[in-house]
């Protein structure tokens, strides 16, 4: 039996939730039946059209959240306003991550590294996830199945790093894969009920992804679709000893 079987009533959480995959689960759990409510962030309020529209169509199940996750003072009062409707949370997937923004572009070679550029990555996409378990983890202190996911990527494995280049974004992954981790760990003492993981998507149709493409075999690029129904299925087979691990979007075991 699936660890997640049980679900009922259940209450989910979507970080990231304006656009690309984030966007993606909000529209699928939308129609499951088992979520009662659903909260989604978002970070600029430029880019929350589409989530919006769709709030506006299920007024009684999403709750859309202002909330940067480089700011813990917006996570604590996100948190906070959750708290104050639901004490208890049962899916949070976390799906915020930084590829390229402007002139940020991930590194070919050394000479293109700078600290400033490299702070950016790890704010983003390792220290904004490790704030999200600290603030988030009292909503999991119940003795119902929960999962708290969080999207990294292959190319964060050092075992299976061939290629060598992108340098931030590499580390930065690497990075939460052990913060994930490690918070698995304290939430196996503080809230065993609760399954922490990592999740490689695998490379979807996303503007993250777009600039990238050119080489990726059309069998390896994922519809948003197909991804979300992808993960989900992972999630869905998560087995009890499965806390602290890190999956493809397949159900296998990534190395470190």
């Amino acid at each position: 039996m699936s660890f997640i079987n049980n679900f009922k009533n259940a209450n989910a959480m979507i970080i990231g939730a304006s656009q690309g995959i984030g966007l993606g689960f909000v529209k699928n759990l939308l129609q499951d039946t088992r979520i009662n409510k659903l909260y989604a962030t978002y970070r600029q309020q430029q880019t929350v059209g589409e989530l919006l529209s769709i709030r506006d169509e299920y007024p009684d199940k999403l709750t859309c959240v202002e909330m940067d996750i480089t700011d813990e003072l917006q996570i604590a009062k996100a948190v906070q306003q959750i708290n104050a409707e639901v004490n208890k949370l049962h899916l949070v997937i976390n799906c915020v991550g930084l590829l390229h923004e402007g002139d940020l572009q991930p590194e070919k070679s050394l000479r293109q590294i700078n600290s400033e550029n490299l702070l950016r990555y790890f704010q983003v996409n390792s220290i904004g996830a490790v704030l999200l378990a600290k603030h988030l983890l009292p909503l999991f202190r119940h003795k119902e199945p929960s999962v708290f996911a969080t999207i990294s990527a292959k190319v964060g494995s050092i075992g299976d790093n061939q290629l060598g280049g992108w340098y931030s974004y590499r580390a930065s992954k690497a990075a939460l894969n052990m913060l994930m981790r490690t918070a698995a760990i304290e939430y196996g003492r503080s809230c065993p009920h609760t399954l922490v993981v990592t999740l490689h998507p695998g490379t979807t149709d996303t503007r993250l992804s777009r600039p990238f493409q050119r080489n990726v075999p059309s069998d390896k690029l994922f519809s948003v679709e197909r991804t979300i129904t992808q993960l989900l299925t992972v999630i869905e087979q998560l087995q009890t000893g499965d806390s602290g691990q890190f999956f493809s979007w397949d159900g296998s075991k990534l190395p470190w």
